[in-house]
């Protein structure tokens, strides 16, 4: 059996320092790099390398990140893409994660982290692309709410949601755990494959699915929060 060639990871910074540490420890990891500091060429070498995931910065001269990421997620096969954003960016992350993006790191970061975010992040896409996991089922229903996780498919009431891998995995996993409270310590772990992060990146990915599943996303019933703890998913279809 031929080995798999290596992953390629495109990282796009304008920080010269930044670009090279980064790229030093993806390569110390086994992966191909190609780098670019703006976002037309990072558009360029994306069309010309055909990456499998681009480390993305936000704040770029030009094009910023967020049409960067827009503008990959047009293109076939779309890379997953980890966006890059100061501390204190929120609304700029949640942008990132609305346009397409599978994942953020807030800087100042660490490479080895970020190493593992990517290991993380490219694994869960294979795992999709092979098909679905154990678990009880291949269609999940909770009220107008279907979910297949075999073509990897969410409908609601009769619409077809667009949701980014990690919020399609996030649901699925709450659908599969009715009734039960979950950490967002565990939903780290569970979902995202990470012994540890920001938990802020939890928060963000279900304040972004409530919007897309929730009759009123102001008042979720399906996603309800367990303060303190993390969050519960409701099944019931008779909410009073």
């Amino acid at each position: 059996m031929q080995p798999e060639p290596p992953r390629r990871i495109l990282v796009v910074d304008d920080d010269p320092t930044v670009t090279e540490v980064v790229t030093g420890y993806l390569k110390n990891a086994g992966f191909v790099v190609d780098t670019a500091d703006d976002g037309h060429e990072a558009l360029v070498c994306a069309s010309r390398g055909r990456p499998d995931l681009v480390v993305l910065d936000l704040m770029l001269p030009g094009m910023d990140g967020i049409e960067v990421c827009r503008a990959l997620r047009e293109g076939s096969p779309a890379p997953a893409v980890i966006m890059l954003t100061a501390r204190g960016e929120e609304e700029e992350r949640v942008l990132g994660l609305e346009v397409g993006a599978d994942d953020y790191v807030t800087k100042p970061f660490s490479p080895r982290e970020l190493v593992l975010r990517v290991e993380a992040v490219l694994r869960r896409r294979t795992a999709a692309a092979v098909g679905p996991g154990t678990g009880t089922g291949t269609v999940l229903r909770a009220a107008d709410l279907v979910v297949d996780t075999a073509a990897r498919r969410a409908v609601r009431g009769g619409a077809e949601l667009s949701l980014t891998l990690r919020e399609f995995d996030l649901l699925v996993y709450l659908m599969r755990n009715p009734g039960r409270a979950v950490s967002r310590e565990q939903l780290l772990q569970e979902v995202w494959d990470w012994e540890f992060g920001d938990l802020s990146t939890v928060t963000v990915h279900a304040r972004r699915l409530r919007t897309k599943i929730e009759a009123d996303p102001a008042n979720p019933r399906l996603i309800q929060t367990v303060w303190g703890v993390g969050y519960r998913f409701d099944s019931s279809e008779e909410k009073g």
